[in-house]
């Protein structure tokens, strides 16, 4: 790499002179922005007028893709820019949406009667153990929507179904609050719901389907019938001291008494004796 040195301003006024000491060729360095960037030693500004020659995505523009929820992989293919080009105005906006991530935990859900008194992590923590699933696998982001407001989101993996649940996040005093947008959200916050979310493998091993399933935690307990008997005894016969079981037999039911029929229309005439005696006779 050859050096120059500057000789001085051109006759147009937008260009620096350099000459070649040694060869004595001289040269035209146009004095735009990012001379004096180079001049001044800033290095971020001479990022970002690359970004602005080579693409027409301002850094701005980019900051607030990355905002709006975009990757940095995402926003570098529509500028058409490298990563590194990106990163460097995407880094301080991704702190930012993970500081939020965070701050959205420690918020509470609202419930028909106000705010929970637990926060939306130790819900959604206690959700995963009560469904066997592993909570530290899942990951939180946030971004602000369309409407300005941030919107965390939680992404997670159930077999092989991807899952996501997103809620909005208003801060404020004591953390904030969440607002549950979808239905996997909702589900989250009322881990003793009847509406389950469960992964369901398919027979024929595709994808497994996300199924919502009652589950109001009370069992069944199946227990056979007892076929009716024949057998109308209600008392079993007694075993005695000292005596063998099988010399005993069951005794023979006592039949129920008849009483006698009486005639119809005669009533029964009394005996002439039991009317002097005062007695009644045994007869039938």
């Amino acid at each position: 790499m050859r050096t120059l040195r500057v000789v001085g301003l051109h006759e147009d006024g937008k260009s620096i002179v350099c000459e070649d000491p040694a060869r004595r060729e001289r040269f035209l360095l146009p004095a735009d922005e990012r001379l004096r960037a180079a001049a001044r030693g800033d290095i971020t500004r001479l990022g970002q007028i690359e970004i602005e020659l080579e693409s027409h995505m301002r850094p701005r523009e980019i900051q607030a893709r990355i905002r709006a929820g975009e990757s940095v992989e995402q926003v570098a293919n529509a500028a058409g820019v490298p990563l590194q080009r990106v990163e460097r105005f995407a880094y301080p906006v991704l702190l930012e949406r993970s500081r939020t991530a965070e701050l959205a935990q420690q918020a509470h859900p609202v419930r028909e009667d106000g705010p929970d008194v637990q926060t939306l992590g130790e819900v959604v923590a206690y959700s995963f153990g009560v469904r066997g699933q592993d909570y530290s696998q899942s990951t939180w982001d946030s971004w602000r929507g369309e409407d300005g407001r941030w919107i965390v989101g939680l992404h997670w993996m159930a077999g092989r179904s991807e899952n996501r649940a997103h809620w909005a996040f208003s801060p404020g005093a004591h953390g904030g609050t969440v607002t549950a947008i979808d239905e996997l959200a909702e589900a989250l916050l009322d881990p003793n719901s009847y509406r389950v979310p469960r992964a369901v493998e398919r027979p024929d091993d595709e994808q497994p389907m996300f199924d919502y399933r009652e589950d109001t935690g009370a069992k069944v307990i199946e227990a056979p019938i007892p076929e009716p008997s024949d057998d109308d005894t209600t008392e079993m016969p007694r075993v005695q001291a000292g005596e063998e079981p099988d010399a005993l037999l069951p005794e023979p039911a006592p039949q129920a008494r008849q009483k006698p029929k009486r005639k119809k229309n005669h009533p029964a005439v009394p005996a002439w004796e039991d009317v002097l005696l005062g007695v009644r006779s045994q007869r039938g």
